[in-house]
Parts: C-alpha cells; structure tokens; sequence
C-alpha cells in the first residue's frame, strides 16, 4: 500500500519568559561550561587511539598504521564584571588534532607465467631473466592459476584426487628460490575459476535446481565444463585450506584473483539458484574473501585482491565492496591484448588502440574513480607484448597517484 503523503508537520512552541540569573547561578554556568568542553576533549583523547586500532585493516600491506595521534585542546576563558548577561564567558576554544600521516611503500613485483612452473629449475631460470635494477621488489608466482591447475605440490586430499596438482614442487622450495634470487616471493591464486575442482566434486559446483544436475559454461559436445561455487562452504573450506599451505610456506603476499561468477545467460539464471540473480550475490564472494584473508593473516602474510579491468568496465567486479571486505588493496589488472579486442557493456563500446602504455593510460582515466577508495596495485600484462614494452606501460600510473605495480 502506497504510503499517503501528509506533508511536512510543524511544530510550534510558547514563548517563555526568561529571568536573569543571580550571580552566584553565573559563577556557577561558567564554571559548567569550562569543565563540560574540558571533559569532552579528554574523552576525544580516550577514544582516537581505541577506534583508529579497531577501523584499521591488519592484512593491508604496504599501508601503515599510523603511530602517533594527539589531540590538543586550548581554552580561555575571559570574564567582565559589568556584563549583566554572562558573568563568566567562553571566549575562544581551539580544538588542534595532528596525525602523523598513513605512508603506503611501493609493491613493485614481476610474475612469472605458469610455463616457468613445472620445475624448479624452470624457476630459476625464469628468476634469473628478471631485471635486478627496475625496482622490482616480490616476485609473484601463479600457483593455482584460472582453470584449476596447481603449480606446486599439494597434500591436500581435493588436489590429489582430482589431480590438479602439475608440479612437484613444494612451496617452500619455490619461496626459497625467489629469496635466493634476492627478490620476496609473493602468489596469486584463482579463487572460483576452476574447472578441476568441481569435475570430481559436483557438489562443489553449481547445479540446476530442476533435476540437480551439474551446470556446464556451455554445452558439453562444445567443451562446457563446471565452475567452483562460493555457495560452497566445502569448496570455499579447500580454497582456505590453499592460501594455508602457501602462506604457511614463507609467501610474503596472496593475491586472489577470480573472485567472480561465471558469465551466466539468462537461461542459466532461470535454472540455477535464485540468489544468483540477485544483488545480494556479492555477500558470497566477500564472504569467500574475507575467510581467505583471515588465513593469509593468521599466517604472517597479506592478501590482495585481483581484479580484471576490462571485467570493470564491464560492470563484473561484484566483489567489491568496499564496506564488506577486509582486504582493502586491489589488484588492477590491465591485459593489454584483452583491450585490444574492445570491451563493451550495456550501455558503451569502449576501442583501444595504440602502444601498451596507451591503451593503460586510456584505461585507468575510465576506472581510476571506482577504485577510489582502495590502495590500487596496477598490474600490466599481455602475451603478445615484449616486457620492455609492459615495463615501460607501468610508468604512466604514477599520474594517477597509483606507484605500486605488477609487470605480466
């Protein structure tokens, strides 16, 4: 029922007669006052401290936690005994609040590509083609990369069993290879791209809620396969149980990309879970993060989170969320040859032409302001350019403000 519109309602009030105070009353007013403004600094000073630590974001590396915060607070008071109004006045009151300013240092990395990790030599040699004197700091390795595969030798029961593990490297080695080649090892991780997965664990997928059989991204007789759900508590329990043994292995830093549903159709939708239709939908995916995050942190390390910049454009990032994730640094991810193909959302086709520096500036003046309130990492990548180029592309985001980058 629509609600009847009555209008502003005003309210009146009677006049009263006001009476001087005696002067004992005004000695006593003022001296009120004083102590009330007094006592509302002092408890400004109590609770800065307390809420800065709550609101605070522990797994957000490179941002710091401001050390200091003070808050001074002046007053004088000046009196005049002719006043016949106030026999005690609050002159001026100067609230002062100095912080030492939040500093955030640069994530400078280089990734290795999946191909550099099916041995640890491959590792090493792939290590030693990296520049030493771009400022290139971490290192990130894909070890769970989009798809399912796992660069590196699990123990956990779901890895084993569906054989997604390709590599027979433990972390620690490949950790222990990236310091030795004098850089800090850092991993990215697809969260809910994986077709492995739910291949031998159906119920860590999606299903049709007509007859509960597996939902494919395309027809099975075309390559269709099945997608991880985060509506999985037992999928999202294994993923936790992945940045476990990586963050447990001396790995400085996750970044969990994938953190995404897949392109479903309008007919998927109308055979699949309503919540999917939904825009509720991203609780499950911050949800996800969060659990990833806290055991990243549990374990020393930080989580970042990935996100494609062409899936921006497109209106896809439903993770985030900036009041409901915990990690609160992104992952901007700029596939230079996935521009070049054009992106396109309901509303615009957006074309970009050019060098790979180019097309990243024009890319980051079209989503820098949905990033405002994140610490924005820029990752530059693409196949079909050579890293100089991709290097060089990274340079172009200090316009923005945004230092910290990822090359390939």
């Amino acid at each position: 029922m629509k609600r009847k519109n009555k209008g502003r309602k005003i309210y009146k009030t009677k006049e009263k007669n006001y009476y001087g105070k005696s002067p004992a009353a005004k000695v006593l007013s003022g001296t009120l006052t004083v102590m009330l403004i007094g006592g509302i600094g002092f408890l400004g000073y109590s609770l800065a401290e307390p809420i800065i630590n709550y609101t605070q974001h522990k797994g957000d590396k490179p941002e710091e936690i401001p050390k200091t915060t003070t808050a001074e607070i002046s007053l004088s008071t000046t009196s005049s005994a002719e006043t016949s109004s106030v026999n005690s006045t609050l002159a001026s009151t100067t609230v002062t609040i100095a912080s030492e300013s939040v500093s955030t240092d640069n994530y400078c990395a280089a990734a290795l590509e999946p191909s550099d990790m099916a041995s640890l030599e491959n590792i090493e040699n792939a290590l030693e083609k990296l520049p030493k004197n771009d400022g290139i700091e971490y290192v990130v390795v894909p070890l769970k990369a989009s798809g399912g595969k796992i660069y590196y030798k699990s123990s956990l029961y779901e890895t084993q069993t569906s054989k997604a593990a390709i590599s027979e490297v433990s972390p620690d080695k490949i950790a222990e290879a990236i310091v030795n080649s004098g850089f800090k090892p850092s991993a990215v991780i697809s969260a809910f791209d994986d077709n492995i997965i739910p291949a031998s664990f159906p119920e860590m997928g999606y299903a049709s809620v007509l007859d509960g059989s597996q939902w494919l991204d395309a027809d099975a007789e075309n390559g269709g396969k099945p997608w991880a759900s985060p509506y999985s508590e037992a999928y999202v329990n294994y993923l936790s149980s992945v940045v476990s043994e990586i963050s447990g292995a001396g790995f400085e830093n996750i970044i969990c990309t994938d953190l995404m549903y897949p392109d479903f159709t309008k007919n998927d939708l109308a055979i699949l879970d309503q919540r999917l239709g939904q825009n509720e939908r991203c609780m499950a995916l911050t949800s996800a993060a969060n659990m990833l995050y806290d055991e990243a942190v549990s374990n020393g390390a930080s989580m970042y989170i990935e996100v494609s910049a062409a899936d921006l454009l497109e209106g896809n990032a439903d993770v985030l969320q900036p009041l409901l994730l915990s990690a609160h640094t992104v992952v901007l991810n700029i596939d230079v040859d996935e521009l070049s193909a054009g992106v396109q959302n309901d509303q615009t086709l957006y074309e970009f032409t050019g060098t790979p520096t180019e097309k990243a500036q024009k890319c980051m003046s079209l989503v820098s302001d949905k990033l405002s309130e994140f610490n924005v990492v820029v990752r530059i990548s693409g196949e079909l350019s050579e890293f100089d180029e991709l290097l060089e592309a990274k340079d172009s985001i200090s316009e923005y403000g945004w230092d910290s980058f990822i090359v390939k």
